[in-house]
């Protein structure tokens, strides 16, 4: 915990002149995505709102946020935790998924599309994946995810889609093989980028609801042997 708090007092100048409990919702939505605070994770006020240099009332609506966001939880007596997904809140979120981001692709119309973040999402997975940075893999992964759905053209959309794969990474953190569970979708991303390169929207949205189908399949395999040991 000493290092993750460490860390969390750079984030301290971020916070400038307009300390909100927002920025600081902020702050702690990208620590707990990153992995700094996994799940079972008992957070600390006192702890991170001294790192922070914020009240404690702040810290406390930053918390709530957060709670409503689904990334924490509030257990009487006991302090406020991240979240331990079960095996039914990662189907629920990847019926959320193949709701939104297949409806993304086939609505983007006719082509060419502006694919810049997707490409570089792209390039970014394969980088980290020569470094051998699984978890940076899994991190442009879910950039790849997020550009995807950005093709919409919607604020909305693109701040429900944040919250649903901030709460994804949950999961993602307690896997234990990284490399077999993100190596395959390398390749799927690349494919999916080429086809809508040459405007196949419908067969990019296909391949889209395949690659979700096999990613959920393929991470509840995964965590439902793992998420007991974090609960």
């Amino acid at each position: 915990m000493a290092a993750e708090l460490t860390g969390l007092a750079d984030d301290r100048a971020l916070l400038g002149r307009t300390s909100t409990a927002e920025r600081v919702s902020d702050i702690l939505r990208s620590r707990i995505a990153e992995g700094f605070f996994p799940p079972g994770t008992r957070l600390s006020e006192d702890s991170i709102g001294g790192a922070l240099g914020v009240s404690r009332n702040t810290l406390r609506e930053a918390f709530r946020l957060l709670t409503h966001e689904r990334l924490l939880v509030h257990e009487l007596n006991r302090g406020v935790f991240v979240r331990v997904l079960t095996v039914e809140d990662v189907e629920d979120i990847y019926r959320t998924r193949r709701l939104v981001e297949c409806a993304v692709v086939r609505g983007l119309g006719a082509p060419p599309y502006g694919l810049d973040g997707l490409a570089e999402a792209v390039a970014e997975g394969q980088r980290e994946a020569r470094e051998g940075d699984w978890k940076g893999v899994s991190t442009a992964n879910i950039h790849f995810h997020r550009e995807l759905v950005a093709l919409a053209g919607s604020a909305r959309t693109d701040e429900l889609m944040r919250s649903v794969f901030a709460e994804l990474r949950l999961a993602f953190h307690v896997v234990d093989n990284p490399r077999k569970l993100y190596e395959p979708y390398l390749a799927r991303n690349l494919l999916i980028l080429g086809t809508l390169q040459r405007g196949e929207r419908d067969e990019a949205e296909r391949m889209l609801a395949e690659y979700l189908d096999d990613s959920l399949k393929g991470l509840v395999e995964v965590y439902g042997r793992r998420v007991a040991d974090v609960s």
